[in-house]
Protein backbone atom coordinates (compact mmCIF):
# COMPACT_ATOMS: atom_id res chain seq x y z
CA UNK A 1 0.00 0.00 0.00
CA UNK A 2 1.18 3.49 -0.71
CA UNK A 3 2.61 5.30 2.29
CA UNK A 4 0.01 7.24 4.24
CA UNK A 5 -2.97 5.91 2.27
CA UNK A 6 -5.95 4.21 3.84
CA UNK A 7 -7.02 0.76 2.63
CA UNK A 8 -10.12 0.82 0.44
CA UNK A 9 -13.25 -0.37 2.19
CA UNK A 10 -16.02 -2.64 0.92
CA UNK A 11 -17.25 -2.35 -2.65
CA UNK A 12 -20.21 -0.03 -2.11
CA UNK A 13 -22.20 1.54 -4.94
CA UNK A 14 -24.13 4.81 -4.93
CA UNK A 15 -27.32 3.03 -3.84
CA UNK A 16 -25.82 1.42 -0.74
CA UNK A 17 -25.44 -2.07 -2.16
CA UNK A 18 -22.27 -3.91 -1.15
CA UNK A 19 -20.60 -6.27 -3.63
CA UNK A 20 -19.35 -9.34 -1.76
CA UNK A 21 -19.76 -11.98 -4.46
CA UNK A 22 -17.09 -11.94 -7.19
CA UNK A 23 -17.57 -13.76 -10.50
CA UNK A 24 -14.27 -14.32 -12.30
CA UNK A 25 -14.29 -15.25 -15.98
CA UNK A 26 -11.24 -17.36 -16.74
CA UNK A 27 -11.81 -17.52 -20.50
CA UNK A 28 -14.29 -16.32 -23.09
CA UNK A 29 -13.98 -19.63 -24.95
CA UNK A 30 -16.54 -22.41 -24.74
CA UNK A 31 -16.80 -25.93 -26.15
CA UNK A 32 -20.58 -25.63 -26.63
CA UNK A 33 -22.54 -23.27 -28.88
CA UNK A 34 -25.77 -22.80 -26.94
CA UNK A 35 -28.27 -21.01 -29.16
CA UNK A 36 -29.12 -18.36 -26.55
CA UNK A 37 -25.46 -17.64 -25.82
CA UNK A 38 -23.29 -18.01 -28.94
CA UNK A 39 -23.70 -18.11 -32.73
CA UNK A 40 -23.13 -21.51 -34.32
CA UNK A 41 -19.74 -20.45 -35.68
CA UNK A 42 -18.59 -19.05 -32.36
CA UNK A 43 -17.09 -15.61 -31.88
CA UNK A 44 -13.69 -14.03 -32.39
CA UNK A 45 -12.06 -15.11 -29.12
CA UNK A 46 -9.81 -12.84 -27.13
CA UNK A 47 -6.14 -13.00 -28.13
CA UNK A 48 -4.32 -15.10 -25.55
CA UNK A 49 -2.08 -12.19 -24.56
CA UNK A 50 -5.18 -10.20 -23.66
CA UNK A 51 -6.41 -12.84 -21.19
CA UNK A 52 -5.28 -12.52 -17.60
CA UNK A 53 -2.52 -14.91 -16.61
CA UNK A 54 -2.99 -17.25 -13.66
CA UNK A 55 -0.81 -15.01 -11.51
CA UNK A 56 -2.81 -11.93 -12.51
CA UNK A 57 -6.10 -13.64 -11.70
CA UNK A 58 -4.82 -14.70 -8.29
CA UNK A 59 -3.50 -11.23 -7.53
CA UNK A 60 -6.81 -9.57 -8.39
CA UNK A 61 -8.76 -12.11 -6.36
CA UNK A 62 -6.43 -11.50 -3.42
CA UNK A 63 -7.02 -7.76 -3.64
CA UNK A 64 -10.77 -8.37 -3.75
CA UNK A 65 -10.76 -10.68 -0.74
CA UNK A 66 -8.17 -9.02 1.49
CA UNK A 67 -8.91 -5.37 0.72
CA UNK A 68 -12.40 -5.09 -0.71
CA UNK A 69 -14.50 -7.39 1.43
CA UNK A 70 -15.32 -10.09 -1.14
CA UNK A 71 -16.57 -13.24 0.59
CA UNK A 72 -17.26 -15.63 -2.28
CA UNK A 73 -15.44 -16.20 -5.54
CA UNK A 74 -17.08 -18.08 -8.39
CA UNK A 75 -15.07 -19.02 -11.45
CA UNK A 76 -16.91 -18.82 -14.75
CA UNK A 77 -16.25 -18.52 -18.46
CA UNK A 78 -16.98 -19.07 -21.26
CA UNK A 79 -16.22 -22.52 -19.95
CA UNK A 80 -13.75 -22.44 -17.03
CA UNK A 81 -12.80 -26.11 -17.44
CA UNK A 82 -10.97 -25.02 -20.61
CA UNK A 83 -8.50 -23.15 -18.38
CA UNK A 84 -5.48 -25.40 -17.91
CA UNK A 85 -4.41 -23.74 -14.68
CA UNK A 86 -7.85 -23.95 -13.06
CA UNK A 87 -6.86 -26.21 -10.15
CA UNK A 88 -3.94 -23.94 -9.24
CA UNK A 89 -6.09 -20.81 -9.35
CA UNK A 90 -8.71 -22.52 -7.16
CA UNK A 91 -6.08 -23.65 -4.67
CA UNK A 92 -4.59 -20.16 -4.40
CA UNK A 93 -8.04 -18.66 -3.90
CA UNK A 94 -9.09 -21.23 -1.30
CA UNK A 95 -5.95 -20.38 0.69
CA UNK A 96 -6.94 -16.72 0.99
CA UNK A 97 -8.39 -15.41 4.24
CA UNK A 98 -10.67 -12.44 4.69
CA UNK A 99 -9.89 -9.65 7.14
CA UNK A 100 -11.60 -11.57 9.95
CA UNK A 101 -9.58 -14.70 9.22
CA UNK A 102 -12.37 -16.71 7.64
CA UNK A 103 -11.74 -18.62 4.40
CA UNK A 104 -13.09 -17.59 1.04
CA UNK A 105 -16.01 -19.57 -0.35
CA UNK A 106 -15.26 -20.94 -3.82
CA UNK A 107 -17.53 -22.23 -6.56
CA UNK A 108 -17.56 -22.95 -10.28
CA UNK A 109 -20.13 -22.44 -13.02
CA UNK A 110 -19.61 -24.98 -15.79
CA UNK A 111 -21.24 -27.05 -18.52
CA UNK A 112 -19.65 -30.09 -16.82
CA UNK A 113 -17.94 -31.42 -19.96
CA UNK A 114 -14.77 -33.08 -18.67
CA UNK A 115 -15.73 -32.52 -15.05
CA UNK A 116 -15.79 -36.30 -14.51
CA UNK A 117 -11.99 -36.26 -14.95
CA UNK A 118 -11.33 -33.22 -12.77
CA UNK A 119 -13.92 -33.12 -10.01
CA UNK A 120 -11.80 -34.83 -7.37
CA UNK A 121 -8.75 -32.72 -8.15
CA UNK A 122 -10.83 -29.55 -7.93
CA UNK A 123 -12.31 -30.66 -4.61
CA UNK A 124 -8.81 -31.39 -3.32
CA UNK A 125 -7.72 -27.91 -4.45
CA UNK A 126 -10.40 -26.37 -2.25
CA UNK A 127 -13.36 -25.87 -4.58
CA UNK A 128 -16.55 -25.79 -2.56
CA UNK A 129 -19.35 -26.50 -5.02
CA UNK A 130 -20.45 -26.30 -8.64
CA UNK A 131 -23.31 -24.86 -10.70
CA UNK A 132 -23.94 -26.81 -13.89
CA UNK A 133 -25.86 -25.46 -16.88
CA UNK A 134 -28.19 -28.16 -18.27
CA UNK A 135 -31.42 -27.41 -20.14
CA UNK A 136 -32.70 -30.84 -21.16
CA UNK A 137 -32.46 -34.55 -20.47
CA UNK A 138 -33.10 -35.53 -24.08
CA UNK A 139 -29.99 -36.13 -26.21
CA UNK A 140 -31.53 -34.78 -29.41
CA UNK A 141 -32.67 -31.59 -27.72
CA UNK A 142 -29.31 -31.16 -26.00
CA UNK A 143 -27.65 -31.40 -29.41
CA UNK A 144 -30.13 -28.88 -30.84
CA UNK A 145 -29.66 -26.36 -28.05
CA UNK A 146 -25.88 -26.68 -27.64
CA UNK A 147 -25.07 -27.73 -31.21
CA UNK A 148 -22.99 -30.55 -29.72
CA UNK A 149 -23.92 -34.18 -28.96
CA UNK A 150 -22.47 -34.23 -25.44
CA UNK A 151 -25.34 -34.89 -23.01
CA UNK A 152 -23.81 -38.10 -21.67
CA UNK A 153 -20.60 -36.26 -20.86
CA UNK A 154 -22.48 -33.51 -19.02
CA UNK A 155 -24.39 -36.06 -16.94
CA UNK A 156 -21.16 -37.88 -16.11
CA UNK A 157 -19.65 -34.60 -14.94
CA UNK A 158 -22.63 -33.86 -12.73
CA UNK A 159 -22.43 -37.25 -11.06
CA UNK A 160 -18.68 -36.88 -10.53
CA UNK A 161 -19.16 -33.50 -8.87
CA UNK A 162 -21.72 -34.94 -6.48
CA UNK A 163 -19.53 -37.94 -5.69
CA UNK A 164 -16.53 -35.66 -5.07
CA UNK A 165 -18.48 -33.69 -2.47
CA UNK A 166 -18.86 -30.49 -4.51
CA UNK A 167 -22.28 -29.93 -2.99
CA UNK A 168 -24.89 -28.69 -3.21
CA UNK A 169 -24.65 -29.37 -6.92
CA UNK A 170 -26.90 -26.74 -8.48
CA UNK A 171 -28.34 -27.29 -11.95
CA UNK A 172 -29.32 -24.18 -13.92
CA UNK A 173 -31.90 -24.73 -16.66
CA UNK A 174 -33.20 -22.25 -19.23
CA UNK A 175 -36.58 -23.14 -20.75
CA UNK A 176 -36.89 -22.16 -24.40
CA UNK A 177 -40.38 -21.85 -25.82
CA UNK A 178 -41.10 -24.52 -28.39
CA UNK A 179 -37.80 -26.27 -27.67
CA UNK A 180 -37.71 -27.66 -24.12
CA UNK A 181 -40.47 -25.81 -22.27
CA UNK A 182 -42.30 -29.09 -21.69
CA UNK A 183 -39.44 -30.38 -19.52
CA UNK A 184 -40.02 -28.39 -16.33
CA UNK A 185 -41.60 -31.35 -14.52
CA UNK A 186 -39.22 -34.05 -15.87
CA UNK A 187 -36.19 -31.93 -14.98
CA UNK A 188 -37.40 -31.47 -11.41
CA UNK A 189 -38.25 -35.18 -10.99
CA UNK A 190 -34.75 -36.04 -12.18
CA UNK A 191 -33.03 -33.47 -9.97
CA UNK A 192 -34.90 -34.67 -6.88
CA UNK A 193 -33.98 -38.28 -7.63
CA UNK A 194 -30.30 -37.45 -8.18
CA UNK A 195 -29.98 -35.07 -5.23
CA UNK A 196 -29.28 -31.95 -7.30
CA UNK A 197 -30.63 -28.46 -6.57
CA UNK A 198 -32.55 -27.34 -9.65
CA UNK A 199 -33.02 -23.69 -10.60
CA UNK A 200 -34.86 -22.39 -13.64
CA UNK A 201 -33.57 -19.14 -15.17
CA UNK A 202 -35.52 -16.88 -17.48
CA UNK A 203 -33.73 -16.45 -20.79
CA UNK A 204 -31.83 -13.16 -20.81
CA UNK A 205 -30.82 -10.96 -23.76
CA UNK A 206 -27.13 -11.79 -23.57
CA UNK A 207 -26.68 -13.94 -26.62
CA UNK A 208 -26.04 -13.36 -30.34
CA UNK A 209 -27.42 -10.16 -31.82
CA UNK A 210 -31.07 -10.51 -32.73
CA UNK A 211 -31.45 -13.92 -31.11
CA UNK A 212 -33.56 -12.80 -28.13
CA UNK A 213 -37.31 -12.25 -28.40
CA UNK A 214 -39.05 -11.09 -25.18
CA UNK A 215 -42.28 -12.73 -26.33
CA UNK A 216 -40.50 -16.08 -26.24
CA UNK A 217 -39.36 -15.79 -22.61
CA UNK A 218 -40.84 -18.57 -20.48
CA UNK A 219 -41.70 -16.48 -17.47
CA UNK A 220 -41.31 -17.43 -13.83
CA UNK A 221 -45.04 -17.67 -13.17
CA UNK A 222 -45.48 -19.93 -16.18
CA UNK A 223 -42.69 -22.19 -14.94
CA UNK A 224 -44.29 -22.39 -11.50
CA UNK A 225 -47.68 -23.19 -12.98
CA UNK A 226 -46.18 -26.11 -14.83
CA UNK A 227 -44.41 -27.39 -11.72
CA UNK A 228 -47.59 -27.08 -9.63
CA UNK A 229 -49.35 -29.40 -12.07
CA UNK A 230 -47.25 -32.24 -10.64
CA UNK A 231 -45.83 -31.07 -7.30
CA UNK A 232 -46.91 -29.33 -4.13
CA UNK A 233 -44.71 -26.25 -3.76
CA UNK A 234 -44.34 -24.23 -0.58
CA UNK A 235 -42.43 -20.94 -0.66
CA UNK A 236 -39.30 -20.80 1.43
CA UNK A 237 -39.31 -17.95 3.95
CA UNK A 238 -38.48 -14.84 1.86
CA UNK A 239 -36.31 -13.63 4.73
CA UNK A 240 -33.89 -16.45 3.95
CA UNK A 241 -33.34 -15.23 0.39
CA UNK A 242 -31.02 -12.33 1.13
CA UNK A 243 -29.11 -11.50 -2.05
CA UNK A 244 -29.80 -14.89 -3.63
CA UNK A 245 -31.34 -14.21 -7.06
CA UNK A 246 -33.48 -17.35 -6.84
CA UNK A 247 -36.88 -17.47 -5.20
CA UNK A 248 -37.12 -20.95 -3.70
CA UNK A 249 -39.87 -23.43 -2.99
CA UNK A 250 -39.78 -26.70 -1.08
CA UNK A 251 -41.20 -29.63 -2.99
CA UNK A 252 -43.82 -31.76 -1.25
CA UNK A 253 -42.75 -30.40 2.12
CA UNK A 254 -39.12 -31.45 1.78
CA UNK A 255 -36.43 -30.03 4.05
CA UNK A 256 -35.53 -26.56 2.63
CA UNK A 257 -31.85 -27.24 3.34
CA UNK A 258 -31.91 -30.52 1.45
CA UNK A 259 -32.21 -31.42 -2.23
CA UNK A 260 -36.02 -31.12 -2.24
CA UNK A 261 -35.96 -27.46 -3.23
CA UNK A 262 -36.53 -25.77 -6.56
CA UNK A 263 -35.60 -22.19 -7.42
CA UNK A 264 -36.65 -19.77 -10.12
CA UNK A 265 -34.47 -16.85 -11.16
CA UNK A 266 -36.75 -14.26 -12.79
CA UNK A 267 -33.99 -12.02 -14.11
CA UNK A 268 -36.24 -10.50 -16.78
CA UNK A 269 -39.75 -10.29 -15.31
CA UNK A 270 -38.87 -9.77 -11.63
CA UNK A 271 -35.40 -8.21 -11.52
CA UNK A 272 -33.62 -8.34 -8.19
CA UNK A 273 -31.25 -5.42 -8.77
CA UNK A 274 -32.07 -3.83 -5.41
CA UNK A 275 -30.40 -6.68 -3.54
CA UNK A 276 -27.60 -7.42 -5.99
CA UNK A 277 -24.24 -8.10 -4.32
CA UNK A 278 -22.27 -9.21 -7.39
CA UNK A 279 -19.31 -7.81 -9.25
CA UNK A 280 -17.68 -9.43 -12.25
CA UNK A 281 -14.17 -9.60 -13.61
CA UNK A 282 -13.93 -10.38 -17.31
CA UNK A 283 -11.28 -12.68 -18.73
CA UNK A 284 -9.36 -9.66 -20.01
CA UNK A 285 -9.38 -7.99 -16.62
CA UNK A 286 -12.19 -5.45 -16.76
CA UNK A 287 -14.63 -4.77 -13.94
CA UNK A 288 -18.28 -5.40 -14.78
CA UNK A 289 -20.68 -4.25 -12.06
CA UNK A 290 -23.78 -5.44 -13.94
CA UNK A 291 -24.36 -8.00 -16.68
CA UNK A 292 -26.08 -5.27 -18.71
CA UNK A 293 -23.66 -2.47 -17.89
CA UNK A 294 -20.60 -1.32 -19.72
CA UNK A 295 -17.05 -2.36 -18.95
CA UNK A 296 -15.61 -0.07 -16.31
CA UNK A 297 -12.00 0.00 -15.04
CA UNK A 298 -9.30 -1.86 -16.92
CA UNK A 299 -7.50 -3.66 -14.10
CA UNK A 300 -5.28 -5.63 -16.47
CA UNK A 301 -3.79 -2.40 -17.77
CA UNK A 302 -3.09 -1.29 -14.22
CA UNK A 303 -1.39 -4.58 -13.36
CA UNK A 304 0.77 -4.53 -16.46
CA UNK A 305 1.75 -0.91 -15.97
CA UNK A 306 3.19 -1.73 -12.54
CA UNK A 307 0.41 -0.31 -10.35
CA UNK A 308 0.44 -1.36 -6.71
CA UNK A 309 -2.43 -3.12 -4.97
CA UNK A 310 -3.72 0.12 -3.50
CA UNK A 311 -4.18 1.66 -6.95
CA UNK A 312 -5.87 -1.47 -8.22
CA UNK A 313 -8.25 -1.59 -5.25
CA UNK A 314 -9.11 2.10 -5.62
CA UNK A 315 -9.88 1.72 -9.33
CA UNK A 316 -12.05 -1.30 -8.60
CA UNK A 317 -13.95 0.49 -5.84
CA UNK A 318 -14.49 3.48 -8.10
CA UNK A 319 -15.98 1.31 -10.83
CA UNK A 320 -18.47 -0.27 -8.41
CA UNK A 321 -19.37 3.15 -6.99
CA UNK A 322 -20.61 4.15 -10.46
CA UNK A 323 -22.99 1.19 -10.76
CA UNK A 324 -26.48 2.09 -11.97
CA UNK A 325 -29.73 1.33 -10.14
CA UNK A 326 -30.87 -1.55 -12.35
CA UNK A 327 -30.66 -3.26 -15.72
CA UNK A 328 -32.52 -2.97 -19.01
CA UNK A 329 -33.82 -6.54 -19.18
CA UNK A 330 -36.56 -5.82 -16.66
CA UNK A 331 -38.43 -3.71 -19.20
CA UNK A 332 -38.98 -6.75 -21.44
CA UNK A 333 -37.55 -4.91 -24.42
CA UNK A 334 -34.43 -6.17 -26.15
CA UNK A 335 -31.49 -4.97 -24.09
CA UNK A 336 -28.29 -3.98 -25.81
CA UNK A 337 -25.40 -5.74 -24.14
CA UNK A 338 -21.92 -4.73 -25.19
CA UNK A 339 -20.75 -8.33 -24.74
CA UNK A 340 -22.41 -11.73 -24.82
CA UNK A 341 -22.57 -13.80 -21.66
CA UNK A 342 -19.61 -15.90 -22.80
CA UNK A 343 -17.41 -12.81 -22.77
CA UNK A 344 -18.68 -11.43 -19.46
CA UNK A 345 -18.74 -14.37 -17.07
CA UNK A 346 -21.98 -15.50 -15.41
Amino acid sequence: MSAGSAPPGPLVDGFGRVARDLRVSLTDRCDLRCSYCLPAEGLPWLPRDDVLTDDEVVRLVRVAVERLGVREVRFTGGEPLLRRGLEGVVAATAALRRADGTPTATSLTTNALGLDRRARALAAAGLGRVNVSLDTLQPDRYARITRRDRLRHALAGLAAARDAGLVPVKVNAVLLRGVNDDEAVPLLRWALAEGYRLRFIEEMPLGPAGAWDPAQVVRAEEILDRLRSAFTLRPVDPGRRGSDPARSWTVDGADPDGPGVVGVIASVTQPFCGACDRVRLTADGRVRSCLFGEDDADLRALLRSGADDDAVASAWAGAVARKGPGHAAGTLTPASASRTMSAIGG
